[in-house]
Formats: C-alpha cells, structure tokens, sequence
C-alpha cells in the first residue's frame, strides 16, 4: 500500500456538496473581488485566532510581503530572521529592500535561535521574524522579552501553524503582525494561493487593508503605493467552509503524531519531533532528524521505494542560497546540521490505520 505524504482529496471530497454548493452561490452574486464573503472569512479568521483584526491576502508570502510594506522596513533595514525555514521569509525581506540577517535555530524545536540573534544585532536592525515551524510555536516569551530589549518589531511568521499556541495563546496574537498561509498543504489548506495578516493594532490594519489595494482610498484616490495583494472571494468562501473543521484537522494531525511518537520503531541515530513544554502543537509537518552522513537520503530512497510519502524540509539553508550569496557569511552550523538529517514523513489528518501501519513497517525495515 502506498503512503501519500498528502492527499487534499481525501480531506475535500467529504465536503464536495458544501463547497460546490458555496461555489454556485458566489458565481450566482458575481462579485468576485472583495465583498460579503471576504469580510465574513476575515471575521471568522479574527474571532478563531483571537485577534483584533485578520485580513485576507493573496498568498501567504504577500502576507509577509505587505506587513513589512506596512511597517515601513525598507531600505537601510535589516531583518533578523531564521536560516532553517521556507524562503519566502527572507525572500520577502531582500524584496521589500531591506537586509535578511541569518540567524541559526535550536536543536529543540528549530526555531530562531535568540543567543545567535543577539550577536547580529547593529544600529541597522529593525525587527524579528520568528517562524513557527511545522505547527510549533516559537518561546514567544524569550521573543517578546529579546524584541522589548532592543527595540525591534515582531513578525510572526505563522504560515505553517494556524491554530498553534503558546501558553494558551494562539499565535498570531504575539507580535505586531502575524502571516497566515492556505497553501493547499497547510492545515487549512485552500484551493490555491491564499494569505492572512494579523494584528491586533487598529492603524496598522487600516494600512494593510489600503495597501492591499493599491494603496487606495476612497476609489482612485492613492495615499501610498500598494499591490495587488486581494483574496479571491471565491478562495474565501470555500475556506469559510473548511475553517469549521479546522480543529478536527489538529486533533487527526496530532492523535498520528502521538501514534508515531509511540510505535515507529525509529533506526538508529533517529529522533522523533516532540511538542514541547506550553506549546500546542499542530503538526503541519512531522519531521524526522536522521544523524550520519548520507543516512537521511539513503532513508528517503527507501522509504520511496515502498510508496512512502517524504519530502526533505529544507534541503538547503536560506544563508547559503545563491540568490544571497552577495550577504555577510552566516555561521549557522545547527541549520545546515539539519538540512542534511530532516525528513518528513506523512502526519495528514486522513490517514487510516493501515496506513500509519505501513509506514511503520517500512520504517521498521530500514531499522533492520
């Protein structure tokens, strides 16, 4: 039996009636920009995570991209961010013209590694962008406390963990912006690109809700330069329907990863990710670290081999990408550690026993 390291399909068709349904509903309105149905997707996004306002954005990566817009980091900035994490983070920092600054991350729960940040800092750093990494939040206390004392702005880079928390506190809530993804692979996935910001503070969410139109207000009327960076109604609308079941997705995604933590038999040299201390979990990925060197490929060969789905999240660390060889060298040695050991296996909410079954026994057989 094949594994898929995802399978949308089996999340969606259960709700195939609904969301034709929704579909025929907004085609029947013709309002495909903005409207009703966008509105109504941020405010249910806003009262799920507890924020003041949520506002929908065409990518997760626009969603990046329009909160540095909004917070004016530019030119002369510097953005101390992850090197261990998808690129989109330092992508969108280099694009809106400022400097990504590599930070290293934790053996722990490979997020931002403060000790290592707070030897990057210069005049020129402006904020901090955590990322919440395969469904963990970031220690957002040590966060908070490191930004406070050196005065930088926090971007929650949240696109992988809706619903995670820290002490109870949903993410999204601790910096002064947070960005959301529904790539069809985040845990709530949508029907192609789409992206939430996040805040809590009622002149910045005025800002954003401007620049995500050009900049305009009222109509024709440009107080600033903007993007396009709208939310299909559409997209809204069938993500309003999956937003509903958005907790039943978490609890599948962790009732596998509790099943792994206590059946994979792990080969040697293999550590199983861990929820850590006052963090909910919500599993986005379920990421294997594989020590020895060729061990992690060799395992995904084989794993290949018998229709197990993986995939390797990230191959390469953003600080030794070509696209910024130009920058400072990075020392980020758990980074690269890492891009030659992970390797994530399937934890999506759908898989049925036989399933989590035949991972195990192909696990099993590498162990052997």
């Amino acid at each position: 039996m094949s594994v898929p390291l995802l399978d949308v399909n089996a999340q969606n068709r259960p709700l195939e009636a609904e969301l034709k349904d929704v579909f025929a509903k907004v085609l029947a309105t013709g309002r495909f920009i903005l409207g009703e149905e966008v509105e109504a997707f941020e405010r249910e996004c806003a009262q799920y995570i507890g924020a003041k306002h949520a506002i929908s954005i065409s990518s997760g990566t626009d969603a990046i991209l329009v909160a540095l817009m909004a917070l004016e980091i530019g030119a002369g900035d510097e953005v101390l961010c992850p090197s261990f994490t998808f690129f989109a983070t330092a992508g969108c920092i280099s694009r809106s013209g400022a400097v990504p600054v590599f930070c290293d991350v934790r053996e722990d729960d490979f997020t931002i590694d403060l000790a290592a940040a707070a030897k990057l800092i210069t005049p020129k750093t402006k904020a901090i962008m955590p990322v919440h990494l395969f469904g963990q939040c970031c220690d957002m206390d040590a966060i908070r406390a490191f930004a406070d004392e050196h005065k930088l702005i926090v971007i929650e880079d949240a696109a992988q963990s809706i619903g995670a928390t820290f002490k109870g506190v949903q993410c999204g809530n601790f910096g002064e912006v947070a960005c959301f993804s529904f790539f069809p692979s985040k845990n709530l996935g949508g029907f192609g690109d789409g992206g939430l910001v996040t805040t809590n503070n009622d002149a910045l969410a005025e800002k954003i809700l401007k620049l995500r139109n050009h900049g305009m207000h009222p109509r024709y009327y440009h107080q600033m330069v903007g993007g396009n960076f709208r939310m299909d109604a559409l997209q809204c609308a069938l993500l309003r329907v999956k937003l509903r079941h958005l907790d039943s997705y978490a609890e599948g995604r962790a009732r596998n990863a509790a099943w792994y933590a206590a059946n994979l038999p792990l080969p040697e040299g293999c550590k199983a990710p861990a929820a850590l201390e006052n963090r909910g979990h919500v599993w986005n990925q379920f990421t294997l670290r594989i020590a020895g060197e060729g061990r992690r490929d060799a395992f995904k060969q084989h794993l290949a081999e018998r229709g197990i789905g993986c995939e390797i999240y990230y191959p390469v660390p953003l600080h030794q990408q070509e696209c910024f060889a130009d920058l400072p060298a990075s020392d980020c040695p758990v980074s690269e550690a890492l891009s030659r050991e992970v390797l994530s296996i399937p934890v999506y909410p759908e898989l049925v026993q036989a399933q989590l079954d035949e991972v195990a026994l192909a696990v099993a057989a590498f162990a052997s």
